[in-house]
């Protein structure tokens, strides 16, 4: 008899019990994956949109908001910064290059960016239809916001104030979409980007028109047609690139205690957040990796147990002509099969969950989740399941391997 026909035989005949082994080995592996999965997914969605802003500066108050709203925009402004304060770090040697943002309203929990073209192009987005904004109230929405929102094109809006419907909606003022960019899985597909002067212009209803460009006193190196000796204009934030290593040591400590705002280093303060984090991913994984412990246990006692039940068969089979090997190997299958059963249920339990993960965060501008993508890990993961359920298959196996087969069937 074909050995896998005949070890499928014995799964069969225990199947209440090879179905208990494998679901709980699969639960405990699926927990691994998901973490896996979790933290390498959320690790590489975060190095995307961290990737090249070196400091963010804006207003004082937490480091950490400041970094989660402002590059992750995953939180509120921690307040505004003059223009012309920011305008003085701009100008500083030791920034490359200063992006500025400003913030404050949303369309369909989308939030609305003021920026320049500089953003995007810091991501390497380009535009997939359309052209960027060139005047005001035009805005270019990322390949998120488009798909959610069926923008397109031509498609106008009315922006509120915040990030939920249930604020003042501008409706003096309608944004026109003019441009839609590619998808890039960074934070960008979730965002609509327009110019800064339109979202003064947005929050400054009863003020008069901007000056003209030529009656600037003194003309903003930051933003196109603004004026950087106006006291009165302001940012949400400054995205800045080091011009070298030198940057990193004396920017943050000047700019934090020096002026009236607050500098935060995203990769610090990402850092501090899986620091803050990392407790509640032990405890899950400590837990998971207990799960398979007594999964692997369980199997080994399955094992055993099955074995003491099938010594007359085995001594049956060495009688007929079964050498000692193909008993011995025999159990060993059986136990890497039930390891296999339960590895494929685990990873699909994994995957399922990073779809559920997906689900539950779709529309989020920070975290993005995919069930189809994998990983070099879980090939160590896979390997470490199946050397786990060799292990626990070869005291079983070297005692059907000894079994007498004079005193078995004697006492049978």
């Amino acid at each position: 008899m074909n050995l896998f026909v005949l070890v499928w035989s014995f799964l069969k005949a225990k199947r209440i019990n090879t179905l208990l082994h494998v679901v709980l080995l699969s639960l405990g592996i699926g927990v691994v994956v998901i973490l896996l999965l979790f933290q390498k997914q959320v690790d590489a969605t975060i190095a995307r949109n961290t990737k090249g802003i070196d400091l963010v500066v804006g207003a004082k108050g937490s480091p950490l908001q400041l970094i989660l709203c402002n590059v992750l925009h995953a939180d509120f402004p921690t307040g505004n910064i003059k223009l012309h304060e920011a305008e003085a770090v701009a100008k500083l040697g030791m920034v490359k290059q200063a992006i500025p943002l400003a913030l404050g309203d949303s369309y369909q929990n989308f939030r609305v960016v003021g920026t320049t073209r500089a953003y995007p192009q810091l991501y390497q987005i380009k535009l997939k239809v359309g052209h960027w904004w060139q005047n005001e109230f035009e805005v270019v929405v990322g390949s998120g916001v488009a798909a959610n929102l069926s923008l397109k094109v031509g498609s106008t809006f009315i922006s509120a104030h915040g990030l939920s419907d249930e604020g003042h909606a501008h409706d003096t003022h309608h944004f026109t979409v003019v441009g839609v960019l590619e998808s890039s899985g960074s934070v960008l597909d979730n965002l609509i980007l327009t110019d800064i002067i339109s979202v003064w212009e947005m929050h400054a209803e009863h003020q008069e028109e901007g000056a003209d460009v030529d009656s600037l006193v003194q003309p903003s190196t930051l933003i196109a047609g603004a004026d950087a000796a106006d006291t009165t204009r302001e940012i949400t934030s400054l995205l800045i690139q080091y011009r070298g290593p030198m940057a990193a040591l004396r920017l943050p400590r000047s700019i934090n205690t020096e002026t009236n705002m607050q500098a935060a280093s995203p990769a610090f303060e990402v850092s501090r957040l899986f620091t803050l984090l990392g407790f509640g991913r032990e405890v899950l994984l400590s837990f998971s990796v207990i799960i398979i412990a007594i999964s692997a246990l369980s199997i080994f006692i399955g094992l055993y147990n099955s074995l003491q039940e099938r010594q007359y068969d085995l001594a049956m089979m060495r009688v007929m002509g079964a050498s000692k090997m193909k008993i011995l190997s025999a159990i060993l299958l059986e136990g890497i099969m039930m390891t296999l059963m339960a590895m494929l249920l685990g990873f699909v339990l994994g995957h399922l969950g990073m779809g559920l993960c997906s689900t539950l965060f779709t529309g989020s501008q920070t975290i993005h989740f995919s069930l189809t993508t994998f990983y070099i890990d879980e090939v160590w993961v896979a390997l470490i399941g199946l050397t786990l359920g060799f292990i626990c298959s070869w005291l079983p196996a070297i005692k059907a391997y000894r079994i007498n087969i004079h005193q078995t069937l004697s006492q049978s």
